[in-house]
């Protein structure tokens, strides 16, 4: 007999057993049918972008050199870039050098017999280093906001870059005029005072124009990824380092680093097949020590944790610190090589400043800058253009924080600068809990 506390078991089965159902009942049922799973399709992840062969270049009698202006206003423009043999050309461009450096470390690529125009080029270099410390920065009071004194040093560049080529046998003043505006645009917004990845690309610009007058031969692209870039990379460290410049966008960007993009597709390429070093490495403090002076992505990743003031790459540059996780080097030169892409050439904020001319032609049907002529005409970078009520462009960015219009960002090299100069540089900050 159950007890008060315990249930009847007989009595709470016979209550939950099933009853049977007349046939009529049954069919009254809805039919019960197996869900029809959707057919599945296949991820397919991006191609990997192939280095399409870089064409040969053009005859000179053909072309009429001119001052490249910008003709990317509208989004139209920059879809038919897209589109276009020129958007190609630099991807072959930028690609060859990356495949020129696969394999190699900087210190692999003697400069004795090196081309005469590698050792010109790197001779221009010094010689805008040499003009960097006639102007010195002003005192600004501790100020991390771009130093005013860029601007003089931006102007005595572009008084001195068409005289600089008299020893690369550029073929007319005319070739001069055109292709000494990218090196003009190499070192940073003059009105801003900032610098990000377009610039730089001005300066691989520069050097493929130099491709197309035939004074850099294919031989010579171990040497100009290699040699005259990480050359270009110092000069910039330098320059930013002394101006303040500001980062080109609100926060680095894509977290690879806060000016630069090519280098780390270069260094992937140098480490392709290392027997030795991984992607994993970058957390090493040791390798980035031993190794860095040779190879370009170790140097980024080195010189990007000295300036930063904060311990902890996962807190600094986060992409990198996910990078690192890849399997291999294979993977993430491909990986750079989609981001180019993506990232560089198909951002309209970025591409909205670059520069066509005839070496590096625009294509039929893109608009043509009214904006007077100028080293800088002061457009604020990023976002989409907009044309106002005088007929000048201007800037609304839509993915970065706080108003568009003004806004400045300090770069953390100054943050490490203002910091070592009060003596406060001796070691990084940890992040709590880190």
């Amino acid at each position: 007999m159950p007890s008060a506390v315990e249930p009847d078991h007989k009595t709470i089965n016979a209550k939950h057993a099933p009853t049977s159902l007349s046939p009529e009942e049954l069919s009254r049922l809805p039919r019960l049918t197996p869900r029809k799973k959707k057919p599945s399709t296949p991820h397919k992840s991006p191609s990997i972008p192939r280095t399409e062969p870089l064409p040969a270049p053009p005859e000179l009698s053909k072309l009429s050199f001119v001052k490249p202006t910008r003709r990317i206003i509208y989004p139209s423009d920059h879809d038919r870039f897209l589109a276009s043999p020129t958007h190609t050309l630099i991807l072959s461009f930028v690609f060859s050098l990356s495949e020129a450096a696969a394999d190699k470390s900087i210190s692999s690529i003697d400069l004795s017999n090196a081309h005469p125009s590698v050792r010109r080029i790197l001779s221009i270099l010094d010689s805008i280093e040499e003009t960097l410390t006639r102007w010195p920065p002003v005192e600004q009071g501790g100020s991390r906001f771009g130093n005013p004194a860029f601007r003089q040093f931006v102007d005595e560049v572009y008084t001195q870059a068409s005289s600089w080529h008299t020893g690369l046998d550029v073929p007319s003043e005319a070739a001069v005029t055109e292709v000494v505006t990218y090196l003009e645009q190499s070192f940073g917004n003059r009105t801003r005072i900032d610098y990000g990845s377009g610039h730089e690309l001005n300066f691989i610009t520069w050097l493929l124009c130099l491709n197309r007058l035939s004074l850099l031969p294919e031989s010579t692209f171990p040497a100009l990824a290699l040699r005259v870039f990480p050359r270009y990379v110092k000069l910039m460290r330098r320059i930013q380092s002394t101006y303040y410049l500001e980062p080109a966008g609100s926060h680095g960007v894509w977290g690879l680093d806060d000016y630069h993009f090519l280098p780390f597709l270069f260094g992937a390429s140098q480490l392709l097949h290392h027997p030795y070093i991984r992607p994993l490495a970058i957390h090493n403090d040791l390798v980035l020590e031993e190794e860095g002076d040779e190879y370009l992505y170790l140097d980024m990743v080195r010189f990007t944790m000295a300036s930063k003031t904060v311990k902890g790459l996962k807190w600094t540059q986060p992409m990198l610190d996910d990078i690192s996780g890849a399997k291999s080097w294979e993977k993430v030169e491909q990986g750079m090589r989609k981001m180019f892409i993506k990232e560089v050439l198909g951002k309209l904020p970025i591409m909205q400043h670059f520069m066509f001319g005839s070496l590096v032609p625009a294509t039929e049907g893109m608009s043509v800058d009214n904006e007077k002529p100028g080293p800088e005409n002061g457009m604020a970078e990023g976002g989409e253009v907009h044309i106002g009520e005088d007929g000048t462009t201007h800037v609304h960015r839509n993915d970065a924080w706080g108003d568009c219009c003004g806004i400045k960002i300090p770069s953390t090299v100054a943050a490490s600068e203002e910091s070592r100069k009060l003596g406060e540089n001796d070691g990084l900050r940890r992040i709590p809990f880190d």
